[in-house]
């Protein structure tokens, strides 16, 4: 037997109908917020990658999906979102009209090779949303606004924003300085991963795995102590806007987040001020590293699979639509003939509609109703039919009527 690839999972299901619960919300929300949905091919070329996310990040070195093609172009799968949608704007020219900023949302299937764990696997779903065009901190303000909102939608009452400024080009390089001249003494005491980190990303040190629970890294500079005037008005401004928005937040200076391409505003939404499910900031340099013109811009991703794994560890009830709104019984050919179009008309009608394909007894259909937990069931029979005449029976109540074939769905409409 074949079976799937390790940390890869399968979709079916009451699951598959909860994650179509989810999807639904968020992309009702983003509406809200004026974002359009957009997809971007599973795998790109490798530079796309290393070029946005970053040579010396984790994801690059150890964790992407990398392979050559037929042609010898090297490719890889598709490890976050941002740099895939950055490339989307640049060569689609989405910058074309800049009068408005640009807001689009994803929600895709992502590969990075590392340990599956629980909430975490090889293969994951990842939704993300990002606005080009726009360098105002209410932008940032509205990105954070909606990621918390997605949150408190999907029932997660705990939420905190764990919020961070890394400040502008001018605050960032005087603060990897700093970290530089403080880790110099103490690198031997650290992991080898953050001994290659201290010259090519030292930021990446306070994000290290191994080590960031030691005393070392706990008192490490922070970043809002190198921020220049306006770096640091423009953090107060921030927080003004969020209190304002009575989004709750804290906070982090030791948050930097894994990849290299953030500046100033940085942030985590995390469950239970310890769970992290997502995160994002501001990113006003990648456009123009990627190859497009110096547009700034700000985004967010969920960690989708970790999301729901959370909404079930809170019993947070997850509708699951387990009905049909109508089945349809028959036993001869020209019953089952009448069935073929009434299931047209209903279904495009809006019903949802299910009838018998198997050939079986009226016996067995009826135990169908049942399982389907149909609200309506219909009965054809041949000699009703004769007199334009169905029989519908409420599943529930257990009243059945006679009525005219021709006034069905105005039956139903009335009646569900």
């Amino acid at each position: 037997m074949i079976t799937k690839q390790k940390g890869t999972y399968d979709i079916y299901g009451d699951n598959a109908k909860k994650r179509q619960y989810v999807n639904e919300i968020l992309a009702t929300l983003c509406e809200k917020y004026n974002y359009t949905y957009i997809e971007t091919p599973v795998f790109e070329s490798s530079e796309l990658f290393h070029r946005g996310v970053g040579e010396a990040t984790d994801m690059v070195q150890k964790e992407t999906y990398d392979f050559k093609d037929r042609g010898d172009r090297n490719l890889t799968l598709r490890p976050e979102g941002t740099a895939g949608v950055v490339r989307l704007f640049i060569e689609n020219k989405l910058y074309g009209n800049m009068s408005e900023p640009v807001k689009v949302f994803y929600n895709e299937k992502m590969y990075r090779y590392e340990r599956p764990q629980t909430g975490r696997n090889r293969e994951f779903t990842q939704w993300g949303f990002e606005c080009f065009g726009s360098n105002d901190v209410l932008s940032d303000a509205e990105c954070i606004s909606l990621a918390y909102n997605a949150y408190k939608l999907l029932g997660l009452e705990n939420i905190t924003i764990k919020l961070n400024s890394l400040g502008d080009n001018e605050s960032r390089l005087k603060y990897k300085e700093e970290l530089v001249n403080y880790f110099k003494p103490h690198i031997n005491e650290l992991c080898e991963d953050c001994k290659n980190r201290l010259e090519k990303n030292p930021l990446r040190i306070l994000d290290c795995k191994v080590d960031g629970d030691s005393e070392i890294i706990k008192n490490a500079p922070k970043t809002i102590d190198y921020l220049n005037k306006e770096s640091s008005e423009r953090f107060a401004k921030l927080q003004e806007l969020l209190d304002l928005m009575d989004i709750n937040y804290e906070i982090d200076t030791m948050l930097v987040r894994g990849l290299d391409y953030y500046n100033h505003t940085v942030f985590e939404v995390v469950l239970d001020n310890s769970y992290a499910l997502g995160g994002g900031g501001r990113y006003n340099g990648l456009v123009e590293t990627l190859g497009g013109p110096s547009i700034p811009a700000v985004g967010f991703a969920m960690g989708y699979d970790r999301t729901i794994l959370a909404m079930e560890e809170n019993n947070i009830n997850i509708p699951i639509n387990d009905s049909i709104d109508v089945y349809l019984l028959y036993v001869s050919e020209s019953e089952k003939e009448t069935a073929a179009y009434l299931a047209q008309d209903l279904r495009l009608n809006g019903y949802i509609v299910e009838n018998d394909l198997l050939n079986r007894s009226l016996k067995a259909q009826f135990k169908s109703v049942d399982r389907y937990n149909s609200k309506y069931l219909i009965i054809l029979n041949d000699e009703k039919l004769t007199n334009n005449e169905i029989t519908i029976k409420d599943n529930k109540t257990k009243e059945e009527e006679t009525i005219d074939i021709n006034n069905l769905i105005d039956y139903l409409n009335m009646h569900m």
